[in-house]
């Protein structure tokens, strides 16, 4: 399986339009140790040819025309290699690049039931795309695995298994989240012909057993990374709530996702979705220095590995 970082950034990518931390200042000044980074999305595929986007950022015009493999095909005056869309939740740093995505070329969209019905009801991306082009919205079940097909019906040799990583609304959602079962998942992805296997969970509240469960026989895992302390959030002034309320592990301390990192026998543990705030995203500071000695690595958009 190909598996390629589109975007390593949380909403907003580095630098942010409106944010002047130390890390968005050093991204616009052209620090060679805080790169700029785009809005999170993975492609993936079997072979090489088709590829499914795990979510689908505002910033996918860009990320489409630095991996041009993913446009038409050479002499062709329309097309794309996408064959589907797979959504973790309905964030709008998740689901808003479906808007850009919306001329013609027929691709799937998959994503559990309430994800749907969000995306129809608060944010309706679904009815826009679909006045646009034909746009299949597939049903993504929780804890059973799923076949994914190319447009023409025909498997794509990737198996895809979604879990629940939490549960959270988005902001434009006016609904209890302790019913929201589905609002937010995490993806195991397996290879059908080489079993090779992918863990993708950009949003993680907490280290649980679902998510263990999850990991275990993974060759990769991408993995969320949205802050380096549980007060990130308060301190840097971007909300009064903590990285866990706000659905994301942090990265440090005791019950951190690091530590857990460190350990954990899968061969490639990477973080992605990491907020424009985060230090470790300093290539020149200390906790940019502590994930790399343990082992773990700070995804980068165009990042690609081979599970």
């Amino acid at each position: 399986m190909h598996v390629r970082i589109l975007g390593s950034a949380a909403g907003g990518g580095l630098p942010q339009w409106n944010c002047g931390c130390s890390n968005c200042r050093a991204a616009r000044d052209g620090s060679p140790y805080v790169r700029p980074r785009t809005q999170s999305s993975v492609a993936i595929s079997a072979e090489g040819k088709w590829w499914f986007l795990l979510n689908v950022s505002a910033d996918v015009r860009q990320q489409l025309f630095v991996n041009q493999q993913l446009g038409p095909a050479p002499g062709n005056m329309r097309g794309t290699s996408i064959a589907g869309c797979v959504l973790t939740d309905a964030e709008i740093d998740h689901t808003s690049g479906l808007l850009q995505l919306r001329e013609g070329c027929v691709f799937s969209i998959l994503s559990t039931p309430l994800v749907r019905r969000w995306l129809n009801d608060y944010f309706p991306i679904g009815p826009i795309v679909s006045a646009f082009s034909d746009r299949p919205w597939l049903e993504l079940p929780l804890e059973a695995s799923l076949e994914l097909t190319l447009p023409d019906g025909t498997p794509a040799g990737l198996e895809i298994t979604a879990f629940e990583t939490g549960r959270d609304v988005p902001r434009f959602v006016p609904e209890d989240p302790r019913k929201a079962v589905g609002s937010v998942v995490g993806l195991r992805i397996r290879d059908t012909a080489t079993g090779g296997t992918l863990v993708y969970a950009p949003g993680v509240p907490a280290i649980d057993s679902q998510l263990e469960h999850a990991v275990d026989g993974a060759d990769l895992l991408l993995l969320d990374g949205s802050f380096w302390s549980d007060e990130e959030p308060r301190q840097m002034g971007i909300t009064d709530r903590t990285s866990q309320a706000m659905g994301h592990v942090p990265v440090d301390g005791s019950h951190g996702s690091l530590e857990w990192l460190a350990k954990l026998p899968v061969p490639k543990r990477v973080y992605v979705h990491m907020n424009n705030t985060n230090p470790m995203l300093d290539e020149s500071g200390p906790e940019h220095a502590r994930v790399q000695e343990s082992g773990v690595q700070v995804g980068m958009d165009g990042d690609e590995f081979i599970v």
